[in-house]
């Protein structure tokens, strides 16, 4: 086996309970990615189980920096979509019936 495979294949399980997630989006220019990462409890099943994460959109040219907005599906501080969260629109539009 190589060891790419090697790493693709090992279980580390048996050692650890804990994963390391991390969330990657286009920042507020539209041509550069982002990314946080956190270490949690794990394992986590599915990306709904997942814990809300917040960040200060103002590092990511994405919001004024008095303001601040929630992570995964960006929203304002009130509970708005900001301009440039277009999961919102598509999680409605995929969402079955």
């Amino acid at each position: 086996m190589s060891l790419l495979a090697d790493l693709i294949n090992l279980n580390l399980s048996v050692c650890t309970e804990h994963i390391i997630s991390e969330y990657i989006w286009v920042g507020g220019s539209g041509m550069d990615i982002k990314s946080k990462a956190r270490t949690l409890a794990g394992p986590v099943t599915a990306p709904d189980k997942l814990p809300k994460w917040n960040y200060d959109g103002s590092s990511t040219g994405q919001a004024p920096g008095e303001d601040s907005e929630v992570m995964c599906d960006c929203y304002t501080p009130a509970g708005h979509p900001i301009p440039t969260n277009k999961r919102y629109n598509a999680t409605k539009i995929f969402k079955p019936p």
